[in-house]
């Protein structure tokens, strides 16, 4: 019997729980270690999941030899030098989305994952969703024709809390990097490349982070993508991707659903509704575990240029708007 893939987790916060909850399903590993600088954090997350061993700090969960690989929660700023660390220690990553906040912090994790032979994947459990898995069947079939365009939405009206992580530019607050990494990242996942312009306006908000971005994307051979991501309104959060003869539409919070459905005409030809099998994180996790049973250093679905060329778009975004 094959001895079960044995996870730490840093960072035990409200995110680190849908990871915890994606373990329970039979093909995944199991929770083996927490990581917290508050250790109570750290102890109440472990008891609550059957984690064996709890640590106050890092540097032990890095140097307990049973650990396969390490996923990272913390909050965005955090993410590069606690993957690094992971990364010089040998230990597997899977990271949170955006793996770093700059496109030169994932250069330099890239860099580490050959240097050290140790497998690195940025935490989009959206792009291994069944639903999309679904969506690409329909698109090789070319039910809808020649794609031409990507429309989405990811917004909500937040707690106006500026202390949040959200609004917060300490803590790498911003809506393009907390729910716009979805829409951009969704639209490279459709076309398969990065677009050749890209404009962006945007709103910053009193904190000085961005509350609003409206972006258009333009991938040359007439194909092009426009989404809106903010904090200020709730919008309808589909993503529809239009072809010549129909459209294929992911329904409501299209990062996190299982139902999507296909138009040719006026026609609906086919759909998908189909419940997580867990929480929705298992995906990515067999995947990053499959990966690193097998060597590789990162996932062929999520490999590493699409993930940086992802953060370049998003430096490039925000220096369009003001920020840095």
């Amino acid at each position: 019997m094959t001895t079960p893939f044995r996870w730490g987790l840093i960072g035990p916060g409200r995110i680190a729980h849908r990871f915890a909850k994606g373990l329970q399903h039979p093909e995944c590993g199991v929770l083996h270690a927490v990581a917290s600088r508050n250790e109570q954090r750290a102890i109440e997350f472990a008891a609550e999941y059957q984690a064996p061993r709890h640590y106050s700090n890092y540097d032990d969960l890095l140097a307990d030899p049973e650990i396969d690989g390490i996923y990272i929660a913390t909050p965005h700023n955090f993410h590069f030098d606690t993957a690094k660390a992971c990364l010089e220690a040998g230990k597997p990553v899977l990271c949170e989305k955006p793996l770093t906040v700059s496109a030169k912090q994932t250069e330099e994790l890239i860099t580490l994952s050959k240097q050290h032979q140790t497998f690195l994947m940025e935490a989009l459990w959206t792009r291994m969703l069944p639903v999309y898995q679904q969506v690409r069947q329909w698109l090789n079939a070319e039910l809808i024709g020649d794609v031409r365009l990507v429309q989405s939405n990811f917004g909500f009206c937040i707690e106006r809390n500026p202390n949040d992580r959200l609004l917060n530019p300490d803590l790498a607050g911003g809506v393009l990097l907390d729910m716009g990494v979805y829409n951009l990242s969704m639209s490279d996942w459709v076309f398969g490349r990065g677009p050749e312009q890209a404009q962006a306006t945007g709103l910053i908000g009193d904190t000085g982070v961005d509350e609003l971005m409206a972006v258009n994307l333009d991938y040359g051979n007439q194909q092009y993508a426009q989404f809106v991501c903010n904090f200020i309104s709730k919008t309808e959060n589909h993503l529809t991707i239009y072809g010549s003869k129909g459209h294929i539409k992911v329904e409501q919070m299209f990062w996190d659903t299982g139902c999507a459905s296909v138009v040719v005409g006026e026609q609906q030809i086919d759909s998908f509704d189909e419940p997580f099998a867990a929480s929705g994180f298992e995906y990515q996790t067999m995947e990053a575990e499959r990966c690193i049973r097998q060597g590789l250093l990162e996932s062929p679905e999520i490999p590493h240029q699409t993930t940086l060329r992802t953060m370049k778009l998003m430096d490039q975004l925000r220096q369009q708007v003001g920020l840095v």
